[in-house]
């Protein structure tokens, strides 16, 4: 029996079940193939030798995310040396395929638009948490991590419950709060958005 069929079957779990979850990859998948991918409703990445799922998004999540990607639009139009990439945008390094909320390359870097993850590490990452229950800072911290060891200069960690962000670079991190910036870096040149840019929804509800 193939992995295909138990797609299309759905079970109830315990609300205490850990995410992100292993799921069977289906007959044929190809990490480097999205045709090949499962259809599901959530979130998949393949780190591992896993394929790892995750839930749609909280109202939480998506309204931050999208006050990320206005940010980094606004910043991005103004520079035609860098690319945005959202809604899962994956890319496929070090033998795994990972995909961030928002992230940020370099144009020179990822070549021409031919339909596939981008092959290139972005510049920076962004990474916007879930319901803590669900994931963790642990977890966002360890995925960070991984950004970092392969390539990408900066990483962001959102966190809509507390209205924080977390900068991360080779060199350390800092802990951004209501009434102040993110730190510039050399990377991303006039990139330095207040807290309060990234959780302008949340902050107006």
């Amino acid at each position: 029996m193939t992995a295909r069929p138990s797609y299309d079957e759905v079970i109830q779990v315990p609300r205490a079940l850990r995410f992100p979850a292993e799921l069977l990859p289906p007959e044929g998948f190809d990490a480097e193939r999205m045709e090949t991918w499962p259809s599901v409703v959530g979130r998949l990445e393949f780190v591992d030798g896993r394929l790892l799922y995750m839930p749609p998004c909280s109202d939480l999540q998506q309204m931050t995310v999208t006050d990320v990607v206005i940010t980094l639009g606004a910043w991005v139009r103004q520079r035609s040396g860098f690319l945005l990439g959202t809604n899962e945008a994956g890319m496929r390094l070090g033998g795994a395929t990972r995909a961030a909320d928002a992230a940020v390359w370099r144009r020179g870097d990822v070549g021409p638009f031919v339909g596939r993850l981008m092959r290139a590490p972005p510049v920076l990452a962004v990474e916007v948490a879930g319901p803590a229950s669900e994931e963790p800072e642990s977890e966002l911290r360890a995925k960070a991590r991984w950004y970092l060891n392969h390539g990408v200069a900066v990483v962001w960690l959102v966190l809509p419950e507390t209205r924080e962000v977390i900068v991360m670079t080779g060199a350390g991190e800092s802990r951004c709060r209501s009434g102040e910036a993110l730190p510039a870096t050399a990377e991303l040149p006039g990139l330095a958005p207040s807290v309060e840019d990234l959780f302008r929804q949340l902050l107006q509800g």
